[in-house]
């Protein structure tokens, strides 16, 4: 179903600004629903995606310490902006503004995800978000272990944050989401 191995195209697909790509998750990440937009950008079918992990789009030129930045805070209860790049089934990708939210159950504990993704700002991603990630991604890869990598690329995220005295969403918004 899921082919890490398929190379990368780089080809790119861009989301019109009308365009809205929706996943509702599970607590675990398990897709349980996704829309049409969706499904035409990642090129799989429902068949092939719900109860399936999300990450079947993950792009490998994502750094880890985004998605962990990303879980955190949304496990924690909070909404999360990002920018994220995804695989296509066929190895294509396709950048997009990312909104996460916890949902809620009666009793107020998370019962699922939902995610919201737009068109971004090609001029941000170019001028900051890019360099940020080849950055992280240089600073994974040069560690010793999968958990070395995360750690190092999560501090260089957080200590980024404490410089800006910023949130990673005021982040965003201040680069012009």
């Amino acid at each position: 179903m899921h082919n890490k191995n398929a190379p990368l195209t780089r080809v790119e697909r861009s989301l019109a600004p009308d365009e809205l790509i929706v996943t509702k998750t599970d607590v675990a990440g398990k897709i349980r629903y996704a829309n049409r937009t969706f499904y035409k950008f990642a090129g799989y079918t429902p068949a092939e995606c719900i109860g399936v992990q999300h990450n079947i789009i993950r792009h490998p030129e994502m750094p880890r310490a985004v998605f962990k930045l990303l879980w955190d805070t949304i496990k924690g209860g909070d909404e999360i902006f990002a920018y994220v790049n995804n695989r296509a089934k066929n190895g294509d990708h396709y950048w997009v503004l990312a909104h996460v939210t916890p949902n809620f159950g009666a009793n107020k504990s998370i019962i699922g995800y939902h995610s919201n993704r737009r068109a971004p700002n090609h001029d941000v991603i170019r001028e900051h978000i890019q360099p940020l990630y080849t950055q992280l991604l240089k600073i994974e890869r040069s560690a010793g272990s999968p958990k070395d990598a995360l750690a190092a690329g999560e501090k260089h995220v957080l200590d980024l944050l404490r410089s800006k005295n910023m949130s990673f969403n005021e982040l965003m918004f201040a680069l012009g989401v």
